[in-house]
């Protein structure tokens, strides 16, 4: 009897440190990295080729770090907050002077044959940083959001450069996200995105456009600190970008703006811009409720998708699992996020509540433009379907991000319970 006793107590001393911790969330990730490599396997059954078996390799050293990471006291990173900073941009400056070409852009770093991709863990590392500083404000001035987003400027200059539009989009998300939850003026965030659809609206029509620009003038006269000046400030900058944008647009090639706006219709260049959209649509359309069953899609088999294993994983889980399939991926995403916001809100300090934000700004905006691409409602931009999409540094970094969500939640404490 104090032979299993002590057994008991040994167990329990082990599994201590995780006794807060969310299962849902680990064992959620862990799911869709599995369906993952099967879905990987369909798609490249006839191909010969073995990512979906690196793919299950990846993830398990992924996993293996987010456990140990969730081990750790995430406040230690406050002290290491520009460090990572600048390891971050050092990573991406190397990819200027020793980085790979593929498909068009120069974003990897080969090292003993595996491709490392500096822009997947300075997510990560950018979630830190911004953590670290909105830690430090309770209420951020109209400065204090100015110093972060120039802080934030640096990295992202250097991923839109490579180009690699679609990761400078996920550090955009981040930030606003982040701002949102550490208590940045919501108007000051509209004012940040009012240039963009100034462009937009001053494309579509003028007197849009014209409200618009009356709207955000009021939006920066109720909430920034000196009405006047800012009022003109955000007038000005509003009536600039539209024409600004107006006069870029005129100036793109056809096969420019067909990249841009080929989505909204694809069959204007169905073997160009529109090819994937086209396939991919087809594809999901093809699996109506059912599916035609794993490894039975014709679209799938065929490869009439360029890239399915990495951007359209999720057009043959529409076209092999069906709509139920798709249902019950989304399903398990938003499980994901539901666990990220209660981590956030049941924190023990504002730094790990912000971290759990960045990571659900992070993977919620890539799950909705990916899917969006796939189904024909958003732009091919190269985003991939987090711990679904093959792709080594995208699931590395996604590991680690959930590992230091794990550190936030494993280390709240513990709620009574009634007697």
């Amino acid at each position: 009897m104090l032979q299993r006793i002590q057994v008991r107590n040994r167990w329990k001393s082990i599994f201590k440190p995780w006794e807060e911790a969310d299962p849902w969330l680990f064992g959620t990730c862990i799911a869709l990295t599995i369906f993952g490599g099967i879905m990987i396997r369909s798609v490249e059954i006839n191909q010969g080729l073995i990512d979906w078996w690196r793919h299950w390799v990846t993830g398990a050293v992924g996993l293996f770090l987010a456990i140990i990471i969730s081990r750790c006291r995430y406040q230690i990173l406050l002290e290491w907050k520009w460090p990572i900073y600048i390891l971050i941009n050092l990573s991406l400056i190397a990819v200027r002077f020793i980085g790979t070409t593929g498909l068009g852009a120069q974003r990897w770093i080969n090292i003993g044959g595996f491709y490392l991709q500096p822009s997947e863990f300075a997510k990560v590392g950018m979630i830190i940083t911004l953590a670290a500083l909105l830690h430090e404000k309770n209420v951020p001035t109209v400065r204090d959001m100015l110093r972060m987003l120039a802080i934030m400027a640096v990295p992202w200059g250097l991923i839109f450069a490579e180009p690699n539009l679609g990761t400078s989009l996920v550090f955009g998300a981040i930030t606003m996200g982040m701002f949102y939850w550490g208590n940045v003026n919501p108007g000051w965030l509209i004012l940040l995105f009012s240039p963009l659809i100034s462009v937009l609206f001053n494309n579509l029509s003028t007197p849009i456009w014209i409200a618009w620009v009356v709207v955000a003038g009021i939006i920066a006269w109720r909430t920034l600190p000196w009405p006047w000046l800012g009022t003109f400030g955000a007038v000005l900058v509003n009536v600039v970008s539209g024409h600004l944008g107006h006069i870029f647009w005129n100036v793109l090639k056809d096969y420019q703006k067909m990249r841009l706006t080929g989505f909204l219709n694809p069959e204007k260049d169905p073997l160009g811009s529109g090819y994937h959209l086209i396939q991919s649509r087809i594809a999901i359309g093809a699996g109506e409720l059912k599916g035609r069953g794993l490894f039975q899609g014709t679209q799938t088999q065929l490869n009439f998708i360029p890239e399915q294993h990495t951007d359209f994983i999720f057009s043959a889980i529409g076209e092999e699992l069906g709509f139920i399939g798709c249902i019950g991926v989304l399903l398990v995403f938003w499980i994901i996020c539901f666990r990220l916001v209660t981590i956030a809100q049941t924190a023990n300090d504002n730094f790990g509540s912000l971290l759990a934000i960045g990571v659900l700004s992070m993977l919620i905006f890539q799950v909705f433009v990916n899917i969006g691409m796939n189904i024909g409602l958003a732009p091919v931009t190269g985003i991939p379907l987090p711990f679904l999409s093959y792709g080594n540094a995208s699931l590395l970094s996604n590991f680690l991000a959930l590992g230091l969500v794990e550190a936030v939640a494993s280390q709240r404490q513990r709620k009574k319970r009634w007697n």
